[in-house]
């Protein structure tokens, strides 16, 4: 494989957050340490605060993507080019305003969810 996979969440309690635009989950400590894998951009390691605006413990289902080039499923929840690691399947919130703002700065596409 030539993508490196993000940090697979240890813990499967209350602390498990999405991302609220690549939907990867992980712990709000691992987004800390290392961030988003698939949006570096929200520079989540090194503002503590941006967890916060960037993610959300409230998500629908989760699956775990190990090869999201040759999955099928990766492609259905449109997480088919990031890296491998534990997927949401829906999120409950849109990005804020300005994080979304920062998206098109950077030439990133954000789909908001269907229902917000």
């Amino acid at each position: 494989m030539g993508t490196a996979p993000a940090q697979i969440p240890t813990s499967f309690g209350h602390e498990l957050r999405a991302c609220l635009r690549c939907r990867l989950v992980k712990t709000y400590d691992l987004f800390r340490e290392s961030g988003c894998d698939n949006c570096p951009f929200f520079k989540m390691d090194r503002d503590n605060e941006r967890v916060v605006d960037c993610t959300t413990p409230n998500f629908n289902g989760m699956i775990s993507v190990m090869d999201p080039a040759r999955s099928w499923a990766a492609r259905w929840l449109r997480v088919g080019r990031f890296v491998p690691g534990c997927y949401t399947l829906a999120v409950s919130e849109a990005l804020p305003e300005d994080l979304q703002a920062l998206c098109e700065e950077v030439h990133v596409q954000y789909v908001p969810p269907k229902r917000v």
